[in-house]
């Protein structure tokens, strides 16, 4: 009997321990936990041995959730959490035959002067999470620079006025104009009214167009609409906004919501559902609230938390990198929620990939687009295993050789 932890494995992240030369071990028939799960436990559930039970939980009778329910208190509702599981069933299809135009093409309206990084990490995101295509647009004055750094991506200018700030009228011309599965917009614009108006007539949804192609606003997008009155009502094109603490509380503000007001969604796990659920249901658009343990809401009051906790990722670009791979993840034509469900599934493990790596300091948010097809080569193994016909590791086939 082991306490904690299943023995052999470290609490923090459930891998084996070392050899038992320098970390004597030894082999349970059970664990003893106290208070909860440590996410040592949850991994060695995820990463049991093919075709192992799942291990069996059985309470002891003692404890602070024995002590609550004789107190006559309720235990809160389960919080859906995504696992490898729930990730690998989302993966969008890459069938064989397919080409560029099959896996999406992603339009990113990104970048400036200024912040020039936050395109370039824009664009790596949207091509490793699978996307077939991806173009930046920027001010016309700069496409020479970004054209000279991106190198799978295309550049396409957009118009500028007498003070070198995007033009919006002929911008969003060009923009409505050029083919496009999804839009990625904000990171590392230049603040201003001519980003505020460009942002305004983005979300709306064109007229002549029946199913206008999703978007994913962040960094200077989001501060442009928390000035905009209203910006939820009308006719919108579906969108998924990826705020952290600071821009949702100035995203509510201007929503006429006091900062505050129904507790700290930096640091509060059910502060922050209920914040980030209400903002949904209200502005009818997914909301992704970053941080520790990242939360997806949906419109219909779906809410889904990320299990990652990980103070690596809190450096500057890690946002940007997460906007791009939503952005790819809905040219390859996966709807919003699910989108984002995914997205910071990838995102955040790919975050883990590279602590393990280099640990919880000194990571860099371009450590983190190189990282997102290994886990979705795993997740798609994980997919393949749970298909119908599938039996360690081969498939069955008919009496005519075809696989069932």
């Amino acid at each position: 009997m082991s306490r904690s932890t299943p023995s052999r494995s470290r609490s923090a992240s459930g891998r084996r321990a070392g050899d038992s030369s320098s970390h004597p071990t030894s082999r349970s028939a059970s664990t003893i936990a106290s208070a909860g799960s440590s996410p040592g436990w949850s991994a060695c559930e995820r990463w049991r041995p093919r075709g192992s039970p799942m291990p069996e939980r059985r309470p002891l009778g003692f404890g602070r959730h024995e002590e609550a329910a004789a107190a006559g208190a309720t235990a809160p509702p389960a919080v859906p959490t995504m696992d490898d599981r729930a990730a690998a069933a989302l993966l969008p299809e890459r069938p064989a035959r397919g080409h560029k135009g099959t896996f999406g093409k992603v339009l990113a309206i990104a970048g400036s002067l200024d912040y020039a990084g936050a395109a370039l990490l824009v664009c790596r995101a949207a091509a490793r999470a699978g996307a077939g295509l991806v173009t930046l647009a920027v001010p016309e004055s700069l496409q020479p620079l970004f054209a000279a750094k991106v190198v799978e991506a295309t550049t396409m200018a957009l118009p500028e006025d007498d003070v070198e700030e995007v033009d919006p009228e002929p911008s969003i011309a060009r923009i409505l104009d050029h083919e496009h599965d999804a839009i990625v917009l904000g990171p590392g614009l230049r603040p201003g009214l001519a980003t505020t108006e460009l942002v305004r007539m983005l979300l709306a949804a064109p007229g002549d167009d029946p199913e206008p192609a999703p978007m994913v606003l962040d960094a200077e997008a989001l501060r442009s609409m928390a000035t905009l009155g209203e910006w939820w009502t009308g006719t919108l094109r579906p969108c998924v906004l990826t705020p952290h603490a600071g821009e949702f509380e100035r995203l509510r503000s201007g929503a006429g919501v006091e900062a505050g007001s129904d507790g700290d969604v930096s640091g509060d796990d059910d502060a922050r559902r209920a914040a980030a659920t209400a903002a949904a249901q209200a502005w009818g658009q997914v909301v992704v609230l970053k941080g520790a343990k990242t939360v997806i809401a949906e419109p219909d009051g779906t809410v889904t938390v990320a299990p990652f906790e990980n103070p690596g990722l809190a450096t500057g670009g890690t946002g940007d990198v997460l906007s791009g791979v939503i952005g790819g993840l809905l040219a390859q034509g996966l709807k919003p929620g699910p989108a984002a469900r995914l997205g910071v599934f990838l995102h955040g493990t790919a975050g883990d990939l590279v602590r393990e790596r280099l640990g919880d300091a000194g990571l860099l948010a371009s450590d983190l687009p190189d990282a997102v097809p290994l886990v979705r080569k795993r997740l798609a193994a994980i997919a393949e295993r749970g298909k119908p016909g599938k039996r360690v590791g081969f498939a069955v086939r008919d009496g005519d050789g075809a696989s069932a």
